[in-house]
């Protein structure tokens, strides 16, 4: 430690010497800050190959390309219930309050980032005693330190801080994008099970005519106990099939409860009520803005910057610590009660930390902590190429539920057909009640065909919607081309 001690009691003899000890000092001071300005850690490159589309976007041809674009993609169901419970959601879900709760404190500490490379002042009292025991002094005075941060432990203490602003801030937008998912999954899922459980009683029902009337026929000597058996097992499987639906209905409901921040379902949630639809779409962003929208990246990414910094640090703990150190104490004796005979003293002057007979230890930990950031940047560049391969299979699995729904609907259009044509027969004499019950049957489970084929188009429409993280996507066209089945039409 070099230091600079001032007495006022000195003659002036003594002043000289304490100027050139000064002025030395400064000059080493100088000189090191000026090397130590030099030394910085870079950041690794962290580009990353990306294509300039999407290779399973849908066509320009197949969807409007006037429709605007838009990062509220759950509104593409056209669905007001679905909004407000976005809304909802968006304002009472714990897991974004606690998010939200990390980054105030963290905006807090980023904006202190530089605190411990200011002057800083104390102010202390001490009791120290002679070693012979003989007397006791009252120490009272003022100490201040000023660490300079060199060697780039300024810049790592400020990549630390923005780091971990940056993880906040990534972590309230990967809360948002999984509350909405969520709740768009759920509610997606309760009207699924609310049409199923429709389309399931509506086959209930027929069976249960169907058993009807082969009993009857049964009497009359027109049909085999066989057939009556195969039709009161068909029944009763029927009857077992409801279960699933109210299950998934009540789970659905709580999922939805605890997203909002509830303790119980909302009743008005249970009401039957039509699945939202999709219509035909399209794809506005490209691969590149998954890079600034997707939450994930955003975190890794502040990874990278937070293992630089540990760097920096490691790095920095391998040179001379500098730090500006001045005090001024006063003294009493309180043996005498009066003051001695140099009452008080003035120091100030260069404190220097050398790493000597550890320096082995920290470059082994710098070494480590090098290690580290390039794994960090590993990481990202893996999460990177994960997140496009998350839309690109996120598109082709929506091409490909769209195609089923479209063949669903097409079967379930036919079958609503004979099931129109055995009424017309039935008027005509030329069908039974069996024959309706029986096409009924098969229309309504076509009709329970095309609802799942929706309801998995929906679900992978949001986890495309998730997947992107809140880059744009083209606004949904309203779907009227195929009509509802079941018995909503």
């Amino acid at each position: 430690m070099i230091l600079a001690t001032i007495e006022p009691a000195k003659p002036d003899c003594a002043k000289p010497r304490c100027r050139h000890a000064w002025w030395q000092s400064l000059v080493v001071v100088a000189t090191t800050c000026l090397l130590a300005s030099c030394v910085t850690t870079p950041l690794p490159d962290l580009s990353v190959d990306l294509p300039a589309q999407w290779r399973h976007a849908p066509s320009d041809a197949a969807s409007p390309t006037s429709a605007p674009a838009s990062r509220e993609w759950w509104k593409a169901f056209a669905d007001p219930r679905l909004d407000a419970l976005v809304d909802q959601a968006i304002a009472a879900n714990l897991d974004l309050g606690q998010a939200q709760a990390r980054l105030r404190a963290a905006r807090v500490l980023h904006a202190h980032a530089g605190a411990s490379l200011r002057p800083n002042l104390h102010f202390r009292t001490s009791e120290p005693i002679d070693p012979d025991a003989s007397a006791s002094f009252l120490l009272v005075g003022f100490d201040s330190t000023w660490e300079l941060g060199l060697f780039g432990r300024s810049e790592a203490i400020h990549r630390l801080a923005r780091s971990d602003l940056d993880t906040a801030h990534a972590d309230v937008r990967l809360a948002q994008v999984s509350v909405t998912a969520e709740v768009a999954r759920e509610w997606i899922g309760l009207r699924t099970a609310q049409q199923r459980e429709s389309l399931l009683v509506a086959i209930r029902d027929a069976r249960r005519t169907h058993v009807e009337k082969m009993q009857l026929r049964r009497k009359l000597g027109l049909a085999s106990q066989q057939d009556t058996s195969q039709g009161e097992a068909a029944l009763a499987q029927a009857e077992a099939a409801l279960a699933e639906p109210r299950i998934t209905i009540q789970g659905a409901a709580q999922a939805l409860a605890v997203l909002l921040g509830r303790s119980e379902p909302d009743p008005e949630w249970l009401h039957m009520g039509a699945l939202p639809r999709l219509g035909e779409w399209h794809m506005s962003a490209v691969p590149a803005d998954v890079l600034r929208t997707r939450p994930d990246i955003a975190r890794d990414q502040a990874a990278v910057l937070h293992a630089a910094g540990e760097l920096g640090i490691a790095r920095a703990d391998r040179y001379p610590s500098i730090t500006i150190g001045g005090s001024i104490v006063w003294s009493t004796s309180e043996v005498e009660a009066r003051p001695t005979s140099s009452n008080s003293i003035a120091a100030l002057g260069p404190m220097i930390d050398i790493p000597l007979f550890d320096w082995g230890m920290r470059k082994a930990q710098a070494d480590a902590k090098g290690d580290l950031l390039q794994a960090a940047a590993l990481a990202y560049r893996k999460t990177v190429l994960t997140a496009v391969a998350e839309v690109e299979t996120a598109l082709g699995a929506l091409e490909q539920q769209r195609l089923r729904e479209q063949a669903n609907a097409q079967a379930w259009q036919a079958l609503e057909q004979v099931s129109r044509h055995s009424r017309q027969r039935r008027q005509l004499g030329l069908a039974s009640a069996v024959d309706i019950a029986a096409a009924d049957i098969e229309r309504d489970q076509a009709a329970l065909q095309l609802l799942d084929a929706r309801g998995a188009r929906a679900l992978e429409y949001i986890a495309l919607g998730k997947s992107l993280g809140g880059a744009a996507m083209g606004a949904i066209e309203p779907a009227a081309m195929n009509a509802n089945p079941g018995r909503n039409h």
